[in-house]
């Protein structure tokens, strides 16, 4: 089945009690039982939700796992999968991924005796070579946020295994319509759900999914243990967006191409990180492991300290944190989504102070690329 028919049709895509073609939002806590000792598929909605479920159902569809899991939000999937680590344990974390990623870490599970070392990884022997006795993990975003590294997925795994390490993947800015982490040999997938997928800046959700039984169970475990689950309404609505995530990410990346070809050629641009760009270190990976390069441009002015200028010059992206939406917005890493990381860190990872960071829309491409214009026009060389 292609996928864009099972953005429609996989997982459980109509209610098995009415034949509702959506399935219904179950907005209930509780469950009446048969009797005592009679297990039920539903007891209490922490545990179990049909709306919930059908979500979880679809995930693991779409990305090939055996279980899908839905969170409150990114974050509490991503704490749910590093509470399968002990106190002393290790993770290589790649070095310009999400701030809420990194504060999660570095401000909560430190705390609990986890450790990490920060690491490029779309170098592999920066990799192998920070990998010590107590690791246990690679935690990898690809494409990266905001600096759209690439990392090769297949191999990062195989060193992995070879390791006996599991291999995380964020895969939010690729969404499964154009990056398939499992089938590279990755162990555990992790969204926020709230980007793409959801697609329309109204829900906040989190998805997990993996093609090990035993993972799963586990996950499974600590979701209904921690509780950070999703509830119904959202359930639906995030559902309801992934019925056209492979129409939106068409024209979102077409329109992100075009953008990003305009700002690699204007006078006041310093670099521009797009993988869809020949000048994109990881151009070649990306067109290997991926359908497709996003809707996601980073760039740098030559003039840092017009940064500012620039974004509120802007009229149709608008300045507000998040991304995936049907509409373009635009944010500055440094001072928002990737502010609690320490400022020596992020330079170190060459998140300057400067870069900009779109999230390109589907709004007309020709009315985007007026507005980029105008902006551009305003701050000058």
């Amino acid at each position: 089945m292609h996928i864009n028919t099972k953005f429609i049709h996989g997982g459980i895509s109509e209610d098995k009690t009415t034949g509702a073609v959506s399935v219904p939002i179950y907005q209930t806590s509780t469950y009446r039982q048969n009797g005592l000792g009679q297990p039920k598929e539903y007891e209490y909605s922490r545990s179990g939700n049909p709306t919930r479920h059908a979500l979880e159902e679809l995930i693991a569809d779409l990305e090939g796992g055996v279980q899908g899991f839905a969170f409150g939000s990114g974050l509490a999937g991503i704490h749910t999968v590093l509470s399968l680590f002990a106190p002393g344990s290790h993770i290589i974390l790649g070095d310009d991924v999400y701030g809420g990623t990194f504060r999660i870490i570095d401000k909560v599970f430190v705390k609990n005796g986890l450790e990490y070392t920060i690491v490029d990884t779309s170098n592999l022997a920066n990799i192998e070579e920070n990998i010590q006795e107590n690791t246990k993990a690679i935690y990898v975003e690809s494409p990266s946020n905001p600096l759209l590294k690439i990392t090769d997925i297949q191999a990062v795994a195989e060193l992995a295994k070879k390791h006996n390490l599991l291999t995380l993947v964020d895969n939010t800015f690729a969404t499964p319509y154009l990056q398939r982490p499992l089938e590279l040999g990755a162990d555990i997938v992790l969204h926020s759900g709230t980007k793409y997928l959801g697609g329309h800046s109204d829900v906040v959700s989190g998805l997990v999914t993996t093609n090990n039984q035993e993972l799963a169970s586990e996950i499974g475990f600590l979701q209904n243990a921690v509780g950070g689950i999703l509830g119904p309404q959202d359930s639906w609505l995030t559902q309801r967006g992934i019925k056209t995530l492979g129409i939106r990410m068409e024209a979102h990346q077409k329109n992100a191409q075009a953008v990003a070809e305009y700002l690699e050629n204007h006078e006041a641009v310093e670099k521009v990180f797009y993988p869809g760009l020949a000048s994109h270190a990881g151009h070649e990976l990306a067109k290997k492991q991926m359908s497709g390069f996003g809707g996601m441009v980073s760039f740098e002015l030559k003039n840092e300290a017009k940064t500012a200028e620039f974004v509120e010059a802007l009229k149709i992206f608008t300045l507000a944190e998040s991304l995936g939406g049907v509409e373009s917005l635009v944010e500055v890493p440094s001072i928002m989504t990737h502010a609690s990381i320490p400022k020596d860190k992020r330079e170190a990872a060459g998140i300057k102070d400067g870069l900009v960071r779109l999230s390109v829309g589907i709004e007309y491409v020709d009315d985007l690329l007026a507005d980029v214009k105008q902006a551009l026009d305003k701050v000058g060389k």
